[in-house]
């Protein structure tokens, strides 16, 4: 873990409501794993004062050595503005890499991955990563939802990593009317089975992805967004209800964020 000043590489808009942020990082974020997250605030920034989070969205290379990550994020709220306005050079503080990430087991074959909205963010990074240690791809499907056709980032470059891209919108301005569960539940129908389900996304679209994978008998991996204070275990503020009597919460900063869907009330 690392508590450093970083420089912004760039901060690109995507639309009007997300951005996509290159920043400088430590040399040991090679070990990084898909699914973990940075704590983020600006320098110069007096308000909010504290820190948030943010998914690794994907490493950045340069000459075979890892110079940075990308992050990937949505401006709903002040910190995100301000966010927003970086420029490249300025100065972020960034402490991470934080929790724990997604896993795939070696026996695994066939991942059914879904995102909703900027719960794309960790997706990414775990494609990539998977790519990188030799996984065929081409078997796995990428279950991509969002509000509207502004909402459904990234599609080419998970495209370019040879996974399938399934899309729906609550509006039906792109891909299948409806919830990305529901394309989820229709690859079921249709007799396409997977070996595991990794999730990130809204509260409800968690719920519905751990259910159809108890339907189906299948392990299942979620990553919660929620607010934070700290990223260590130390403010206790990011408390999730635990299936476990011996431990009724864990703590999404330092025991998930992502977590196996039958240890946790969704």
């Amino acid at each position: 873990m690392f508590n450093k000043i970083e420089k912004v590489l760039w901060n690109r808009r995507i639309g009007s409501s997300y951005c996509h942020m290159g920043l400088t990082c430590a040399k040991e974020y090679k070990h990084a794993k898909s699914g973990q997250f940075v704590m983020i605030g600006m320098v110069s920034q007096k308000t909010p004062l504290l820190r948030r989070p943010f998914s690794i969205h994907n490493l950045i290379y340069a000459n075979g050595s890892v110079k940075g990550i990308e992050i990937l994020y949505k401006i709903v709220g002040e910190s995100t503005k301000n966010l927003s306005n970086a420029k490249e050079n300025d100065g972020i503080k960034v402490l991470g890499p934080l929790g724990k990430g997604f896993y795939v087991p070696d026996n695994i074959r066939r991942i059914g991955i879904v995102a909703g909205g900027v719960g794309v963010a960790p997706m990414l990074f775990l494609v990539s990563s998977l790519q990188a240690e030799g996984f065929d791809l081409s078997d796995s499907t990428l279950f991509l939802g969002g509000k509207n056709k502004a909402d459904l980032l990234c599609r080419k470059p998970f495209a370019d990593f040879g996974i399938k891209v399934e899309v729906a919108t609550d509006d039906g301005s792109e891909g299948k009317k409806g919830l990305v569960t529901d394309l989820l539940d229709l690859s079921f129908a249709k007799g396409k089975i997977f070996d595991i389900l990794l999730a990130c996304g809204p509260v409800p679209m968690l719920k519905s992805v751990a259910k159809l994978s108890e339907t189906h008998h299948i392990s299942c991996q979620v990553s919660i967004e929620t607010i934070m204070a700290c990223g260590m275990g130390v403010c206790l503020g990011c408390a999730v209800k635990s299936n476990d009597i011996a431990a009724r919460y864990l703590h999404t900063c330092v025991d998930g964020p992502v977590f196996n869907s039958r240890i946790i009330k969704l």
